[in-house]
């Protein structure tokens, strides 16, 4: 007689308890309609203010960046309808891939379907049996992902601690045919960044590849949104290789990958998460080409991005709020004591108009709950004071909270 053995059901069921399922049973605040959320409060008389989306330029309901996306919509259809290698490529992929390497201040670049593919694809491709990849401990989970996949060795660093990265480099460079070290250009969950000249005095050094993953800092730090290498005045060709999104200050969807032009097309012909995926879209390819061009056409965007953020990382700080080590750019976490005042704390700015949803068991240390605020361009110093004074209020002990939540999810 074979073992009773519990269903796939409940087997799921209980890794959501384990996953923290009672501390959403009271109140979700994941999955939440934004869409009808904003009917909501309209309808109500309350402004919906977002920190919770990566719209860092105020870009996604530009009039030209909608044009463009349309304009390649009907023109193209709403499909490339194969594999750009054998069948799916148009002519506005390259066209975007230029422009976008040209932006960057690199060789060439490559669009795939989705960011976190990017990461899982590229890293496995490139490393073998005697190699080994250097992660800093907080990078995303689609480079861990990848490693742990990988026929090659990874080990983990102490996040941003390049004293720890160097003693790994020495007593293990000498062991590993190639070495290659991934970091990310701002970290998505505390906002801070790494010491990128240091980072290519190490891999210089040891002769190591280094990957930095820009997701975030692309359109965000520097100047005119160039990245952690304009921020620090670095070369980008002396990076080997670096990768984005196009969900973020592109406001579209997909990734890309940023190498020497002799590499991108190696890459185009071999790289299985390209070769065996579909091209982007006409519509999500028009939408990023639009807020490229936007991007260049209107740079004070990033300086009013870097205003914003500091104001809020500033403004938090003195309201007694802990930021961590945010540097004030794009990201600002807020920290709380524990996962239910963080969950309290998400719930009480919804009640208010102000969608900041809480992270408490996935992403971060469970003993660092947050809530993370995505700085925008467009938004004003009073949807940021308001959002710190709700916060404050919570951690005071002196907001209210209602037992239910008048949202679309709840029921208007």
């Amino acid at each position: 007689m074979k073992p009773d053995r519990p269903s796939f059901a409940v087997v799921a069921e209980r890794r959501f308890r384990l996953a923290g399922k009672a501390i959403i049973e009271q109140h979700n605040p994941y999955f939440l309609p934004v869409d009808q959320q904003r009917e909501l409060c309209e309808r109500n008389g309350i402004p919906f203010i977002s920190f919770a989306h990566y719209d860092y330029l105020g870009l996604s309901k530009h009039p030209e960046v909608v044009a463009a996306a349309s304009e390649e919509l009907h023109r193209q259809g709403t499909g490339v309808g194969a594999s750009r290698l054998v069948g799916g490529e148009r002519a506005g992929h390259r066209v975007f891939e230029r422009k976008l390497a040209d932006f960057l201040g690199v060789g060439d670049a490559m669009s795939l379907v989705s960011g976190y593919l990017v990461n899982v694809s590229l890293i496995n491709y490139l490393m073998g049996p005697r190699d080994l990849v250097l992660i800093d401990e907080l990078a995303h989970n689609s480079i861990f992902v990848g490693a742990k996949n990988g026929r090659y060795d990874h080990r983990v660093f102490a996040h941003n601690d390049f004293d720890d990265l160097e003693h790994k480099l020495d007593d293990l460079r000498g062991q590993y045919r190639n070495v290659l070290i991934v970091v990310e250009g701002l970290y998505s969950m505390d906002g801070d960044i790494p010491d990128l000249p240091r980072l290519v005095a190490l891999k210089e050094a040891h002769d190591a590849w280094l990957l930095v993953d820009e997701a975030h800092s692309y359109g965000v730090l520097g100047a005119t949104g160039r990245g952690l290498c304009e921020h620090f005045d670095i070369d980008p060709k002396r990076i080997e290789l670096t990768v984005g999104t196009l969900s973020k200050s592109f406001v579209s969807s997909g990734g890309f990958i940023c190498a020497e032009q002799g590499v991108i097309d190696w890459l185009r012909f071999t790289l299985p998460g390209f070769v065996y995926s579909v091209g982007l879209s006409p519509a999500a390819l028009g939408s990023a080409h639009g807020a490229l061009d936007q991007l260049q056409a209107e740079p004070q965007r990033v300086t009013r991005l870097h205003d914003n953020s500091l104001y809020f990382r500033d403004r938090a700080r003195a309201a007694g709020l802990d930021t961590g080590a945010a540097i004030g750019c794009g990201v600002v976490p807020i920290l709380f004591s524990s996962p239910m005042q963080t969950m309290i704390a998400s719930q009480v700015l919804l009640e208010q108009g102000v969608y900041a949803p809480p992270i408490v068991q996935i992403g971060v240390p469970k003993d660092q709950p947050r809530i993370r605020f995505f700085i925008s361009a467009d938004h004003t110093h009073e949807q940021m004071d308001k959002a710190i004074g709700i916060v404050a209020g919570v951690i005071a002990g002196n907001a209210g909270v209602g037992i239910e939540m008048q949202t679309a999810v709840m029921g208007a």
